[in-house]
């Protein structure tokens, strides 16, 4: 296929090219078409979305997912089978955010499902579950995110480990893949702590009976009396044994999403088995828990240490060093861009003036930023009094 035919394929493109023929035989300088290409732009990767919940579906006793819709009632922005969208709320005086995967198939235009789990102690899931209501209007982030398959590097047997809420990134993965009758493999090893809280569970064992390219494995760690299935924790043994099952490993592409140490001890198992890195995909789930365990973090400082952060030009406040840098700005009144949460897209990144601060696993620095003092704010952890430019 020429590079020609190759661009004609493209959706639009030969519409587009129709266009610019006319345009260039009745002569213009182009004027009329000024704005256009951001408007294009804006309506497929938007900034902002003004949303509305349509309805709110109660999964297990600690999940709901959010139905939403656009609040003009409009199409929705396309996305890629595991993007995510960054909700933004104001709980209590606090304006906070947070990332959410879509657990709908990107072919459902008219909505997005956002999944929420209860976590222990959650700020923002908690206030979701518990105050959020029908016809409620919410604001968010277009969709965002590296966290889904490539169909041009990552191939056709695709594995998924994933634990908890991570089951919601691999639905809309999967539902793209059934809907649209794509000659892929899918194979979905689920962890759930309990028997009762096993999300999308009777939709993905139906799924799973009914399409012989869905394989589902589902493993519960806390199991009840007389229950049949795999339980206990996700094993090298049997992770292994389920791998022997299937095609060649270095043939797979491996995608894992759930708590952070259900992803680091998932990362550590395909390693030993000899999957290459760049086999598998790790979706980032926020700042660590314990910061204060991982290598480098300064032996004087306790994770209750109390420290003074300093907006330059704004004012100051009191925080514990343990708790992520960009939690504590908005807790006080301030706040930056950000999306991930995680480290990894670089929007909240704030200009460290003097102080110094905990930069985990999870922040992934560019060296520039390194260089010139640059943090982000969502996994720092200040272990002086710091000061910081916005």
């Amino acid at each position: 296929m020429t590079d020609y035919n190759l661009l004609k394929a493209v959706a639009g493109f030969s519409e587009a090219l129709q266009a610019k023929k006319e345009l260039e035989r009745n002569g213009t300088d182009f004027t009329q078409a000024q704005g256009e290409v951001r408007r294009t732009v804006a309506q497929l990767h938007p900034k902002r979305l003004a949303l509305r919940v349509a309805a709110l579906i109660d999964e297990t006793p600690s999940t709901k997912t959010l139905r939403m819709v656009a609040e003009d009632g409009s199409e929705l922005p396309p996305f890629q089978a595991g993007q995510y969208v960054n909700l933004f709320v104001e709980i209590d005086g606090v304006s906070t955010a947070r990332p959410y995967a879509i657990s709908s198939a990107p072919s459902q235009h008219q909505h997005y499902d956002l999944t929420v789990k209860r976590a222990q102690g959650g700020f923002v899931s908690n206030h979701l579950m518990d105050c959020v209501a029908a016809g409620q209007h919410l604001l968010s982030s277009g969709p965002m995110g590296t966290f889904h398959h490539n169909p041009l590097f990552h191939g056709d047997d695709l594995v998924f480990l994933a634990g908890g809420s991570g089951s919601a990134p691999a639905r809309s993965m999967l539902l793209d893949i059934l809907e649209r009758g794509l000659p892929f493999r899918f194979h979905l090893i689920y962890v759930n702590s309990y028997a009762d809280d096993v999300i999308f569970a009777e939709e993905l064992r139906a799924l799973a009976q009914h399409h012989t390219n869905f394989r589902l494995t589902e493993l519960v760690s806390r199991p009840p009396a007389g229950y049949q299935g795999h339980s206990g924790r996700l094993t090298q043994e049997l992770l292994t044994n389920l791998m022997a099952e299937g095609g060649p490993i270095d043939q797979k592409m491996f995608y894992i999403c759930g708590p952070t140490p259900f992803n680091d001890s998932g990362l550590a198992m395909l390693k030993a088995l000899g999957v290459p890195r760049r086999r598998i995909r790790v979706e980032a789930n926020g700042a660590p828990k314990t910061p204060h365990l991982q290598p480098g973090w300064p032996d004087q400082v306790s994770p209750d240490t109390e420290v003074t952060v300093t907006v330059r030009g704004q004012g100051s406040f009191i925080t514990r060093a343990s708790e992520p840098l960009l939690n504590a700005l908005e807790r006080n009144g301030y706040g930056t861009e950000n999306a991930c949460r995680s480290g990894e897209c670089s929007l909240c990144r704030v200009k460290l003036v003097s102080g110094s601060v905990f930069n985990p696993r999870e922040a992934h620095l560019r060296k520039s930023d390194q260089s010139f003092g640059w943090v982000y704010s969502c996994v720092a952890f200040p272990t002086s009094d710091i000061e910081i430019q916005l």
